[in-house]
Order: structure tokens, then C-alpha cells, then sequence
């Protein structure tokens, strides 16, 4: 289901490409900026589910029932989500209100870039129109699948967590359940507890490695955490044991075009989006990585800069959408820069320059 879904959005891809030859790069985002269309991309859903609760057209209940499933560790089990925790919708309603923030504002504005960039390809194209209006048409229709895909797979995927709480209740080790292997789970149901045993080890461990950065989505050759760690020139969205070291340019990171749009601003380096109070409005978020958790920081955020990413991945989809400069997969953005820094984001070109 889910490779059926990632093949149906590499259609919005593909016509990025074709776009970029045709109009350039700012009006390419600008025409791909609008995939929702009449719907709801599911990644948009959580902020925009909010802004509809502050104008009485979503009751919380609602909310909870349609994005309550999802979270920045919605793949995590022994973490709770949104709708295990009473308080979390009115923390986030309250802080909406504090920084008077405008969700529609933001569509609106980044829907008149469309219908400009639109304009503008129909005086030079006209003969294109009819082409452009179907591959549009498919790129959204895959687009909002692959978005709905994932947001109802989380929403089945964590009735798991439900079975090995109550397995936890059952056998009276509570959350020490999610420790354990699937099959060890189903020994201990079953009254056979010796693996019960290994826990204090493996919670040991899991308290270890925590510490430690994500690791790289990819990793070829012999891997030792603790070694990479130490690398300061270290890349978050790979790890080639035989690739050679290349020199770093101090003055600028280069990653995919996110979302077009050049913005100047301070940066704000996030580990998670629990930290999100510490984003003053007008910051640049840099972040490892982003999903559908992190989508309530964005409209705080200038621009976004990810270490890992590319033009279909949450940050370029939400920043585009929202018309948020954002440039995406720089690979060491998190390292390179520290909060307090001065820099430009050219999201068109996929380049960060650091001015100070």
C-alpha cells in the first residue's frame, strides 16, 4: 500500500523537473505550491485542524478523532500520542493565540503566488495549458493519497501500542513490556518470563544510545556510533565507510529546493519538537529531520533547513505549501550551524549562506 502510494506522488517529482525547464525554479515551487487544491494534504491536517477548532468549525473531539494519531514519534509504541494526553490540544490552541498566529493567512498568500505563477505560464504557454492542468490534476491526486496512506497506516499501526499495554497490565510489568521482543511478549502472555530477565540491560542500553544523535537514514560499511559522534564534520542523512572525506565550505550549505523564496534571519536549532517553545517567531528552524509533529512550528518559522529531506518530504511539502522559503537534505545543517547564527536561505537554489 504504502510503495503504491510513494510511486503516485513521484508524479509531483517528475513534473517538478519538467516545470523548472520551462519557468524556472520560483515559479516551478510556485505551481506545485497548491496540491491540496480543494482538499487536505494530511500533513497540513494537525495545524490546520487547529485553526478550525479557534473558529468553532471542529469541536476538540474532532480534532482528536481525525489527527490525534499523529505525532513526532508516531512510529515510536512506548511513546504516547496527541490523544492520550487531555492537555495537549488546549497547549497548542493557547499558543496560537499568543502568537496570533494565521494559518489562512499564509494559504492565501501562497495561493496568490499560484495564480500569478499561473498567469504567467499561460501568457508564454498557451498551447501547455490542457497539459499542465492534467499533470497537475495527477500530481495532487498522488499527492494527497500518499499523505492520506500514511496518516490512516499510523492510525492502525498504533492499535499496537493499545495490545502491548494491556500485555504490560496482564503480566504486571506495565511499560517494561515495550523492552521485550514481539515473541517474548507472547511467551510471558503465554507464563513463560525468562527473558523478563534482560530488561535492566536493555533498558541500560536504550538510556545510552538515546543519548546520541539520530543516526543516518543511510549507513553502508562497519558503523560505530560513538566513533561518528566524535566526527565534527559528520553527515546526518548518510554514512559511507569507504567514501573519502571532502573538504567543507565554510561559507555555505547546499541541499534540494524545498520551497522557493530567499529570507535572511537567526537561526534556531530544534533536537525535537518539544522544544518548539524555544522558536521565536522570524527564527530559521533547522532541524535533523521533520514529520507531521512539527508541522504546529512552522508558520512560527522564517524558513526551514533540514540535514535530511528532499522535494517530497514533509518540510518541502508544508513549506511550500505555507510559502515558507525552505531548503531540505544540506546533509549537516544541525552541525555546520548553531543557534544564534546568521544566515541566508535561497530555497530556490537549495543554498544556505552563512553570513555570520
Amino acid at each position: 500500500m504504502l510503495i503504491l502510494c510513494a510511486s503516485k506522488a513521484v508524479l509531483a517529482l517528475t513534473l517538478s523537473k519538467k516545470l523548472k525547464k520551462l519557468v524556472g525554479t520560483e515559479d516551478a515551487n510556485a505551481l506545485l505550491s497548491n496540491l491540496r487544491g480543494d482538499s487536505e494534504l494530511a500533513s497540513l491536517g494537525p495545524i490546520l485542524g487547529i485553526s478550525k477548532v479557534l473558529k468553532g468549525e471542529m469541536s476538540r473531539e474532532e480534532y482528536f478523532f481525525r489527527y490525534g494519531h499523529r505525532s513526532p514519534h508516531e512510529f515510536e509504541l512506548s511513546i504516547p500520542d496527541p490523544s492520550e494526553d487531555a492537555h495537549w490540544l488546549e497547549r497548542q490552541i493557547k499558543e496560537f493565540e499568543e502568537l496570533d498566529t494565521n494559518v489562512d493567512e499564509l494559504l492565501q498568500k501562497q495561493r496568490a503566488k499560484y495564480e500569478d505563477a499561473w498567469a504567467r505560464f499561460v501568457e508564454c504557454f498557451p498551447n501547455k495549458v490542457k497539459w499542465l492542468e492534467k499533470q497537475i490534476t495527477k500530481a495532487s491526486e498522488g499527492a494527497r493519497i500518499r499523505e492520506a496512506a500514511r496518516s490512516e497506516f499510523v492510525r492502525v499501526f498504533r492499535i499496537l501500542r493499545n495490545f502491548a499495554l494491556k500485555a504490560g497490565e496482564l503480566t504486571g510489568i506495565g511499560e517494561d513490556v515495550f523492552f521485550l521482543y514481539i515473541d517474548e511478549v507472547e511467551d510471558l502472555l503465554s507464563g513463560r518470563d525468562e527473558k523478563v530477565k534482560y530488561i535492566p540491560a536493555r533498558k541500560e542500553n536504550y538510556a545510552k544510545y538515546k543519548e546520541l544523535p539520530p543516526f543516518p537514514s543511510v549507513i553502508r560499511g562497519r558503523f560505530n556510533p560513538f566513533e561518528w559522534m566524535k566526527d565534527p564534520n559528520r553527515r546526518m542523512d548518510y554514512y559511507d565507510s569507504t567514501a573519502p572525506i571532502n573538504a567543507v565550505d565554510s561559507e555555505m550549505l547546499k541541499g534540494f529546493t524545498g520551497a522557493a523564496g530567499k529570507v535572511e534571519g537567526i537561526v534556531r536549532i530544534l533536537n525535537a519538537p518539544e522544544e518548539g517553545e524555544k522558536l521565536q517567531p522570524g527564527e530559521i528552524l533547522v532541524a535533523t529531520t521533520t514529520n507531521v509533529g512539527w508541522t504546529p512550528l512552522f508558520p512560527k518559522a522564517a524558513a526551514i533547513i533540514t540535514d535530511i529531506g528532499a522535494p517530497l518530504s514533509h518540510a518541502a511539502i508544508v513549506a511550500r505549501e505555507l510559502g515558507i522559503p525552505a531548503v531540505v537534505g544540506c546533509g549537516n545543517a544541525t552541525l555546520r550551524l548553531k543557534t544564534g547564527d546568521k544566515v541566508m536561505v535561497d530555497g530556490g537554489q537549495g543554498i544556505v549562506h552563512i553570513l555570520s
